[in-house]
């Protein structure tokens, strides 16, 4: 694999974490820089560790693992947006100061739910003779960079959606589960 089939395979694989951290920045009161790294990183580690995990995977068993990915992601990302969008519910008549940030579990479930397709991957990429280790590092680094625009984008988005945009965080959780789900069913070939 040449150095720009990595960096396209980086930026298809960072899309998700992109969408999801600008729907957790919609949410926070206030975006820091220091927060959107916080956040980019945590996206960025676990998706270069999720195409590692594959690559080990699919030496050993990746019938297994292709055969499951799509599921657990579906359902991480529909229990993760679907309690934005119960908590953007309760807040809406509220007047709820928003969070200053989001907890480290809630941003490292998202990312790994965000990132089964890096694992995918990654058992894909055990049956062609890549170097693992650069393609997983620039797929982190490129997810590291989009999750932190991401954030930084939605802190100017949130404002302009008030206390919906927990709501449409959400929206887009489970919309991205959904997406992960039908595309790896087959359901709209």
């Amino acid at each position: 694999m040449n150095i720009l089939t990595t960096l396209i395979l980086a930026l298809g694989m960072s899309m998700d974490a992109f969408a999801a951290a600008l729907g957790k920045g919609a949410v926070l009161k206030q975006v820091t820089l220091k927060e959107a790294l916080r956040t980019g990183l945590i996206f960025g580690v676990i998706e270069t560790l999720t195409p590692l995990i594959g690559w080990g995977l699919g030496i050993a068993a990746s019938k297994y693992v292709m055969a499951w990915d799509h599921w657990i992601a579906f359902v991480l990302l529909t229990v993760l947006g679907g309690r934005m969008i119960v908590g953007g519910l309760r807040h809406c008549n509220d007047d709820d100061v928003p969070p200053e940030r989001h907890g480290f579990m809630v941003l490292a479930l998202t990312a790994v739910a965000t990132s089964l397709d890096a694992l995918a991957v990654g058992v894909g990429l055990a049956f062609l003779q890549v170097n693992i280790v650069l393609t997983a590092v620039t797929i982190g680094v490129s997810t590291t960079i989009m999750a932190t625009t991401g954030m930084l984008i939605g802190r100017f988005i949130g404002p302009v959606l008030g206390k919906w945009a927990e709501i449409l965080g959400g929206v887009v959780l489970v919309g991205i589960g959904t997406s992960i789900l039908i595309e790896h069913l087959g359901l709209l070939n």
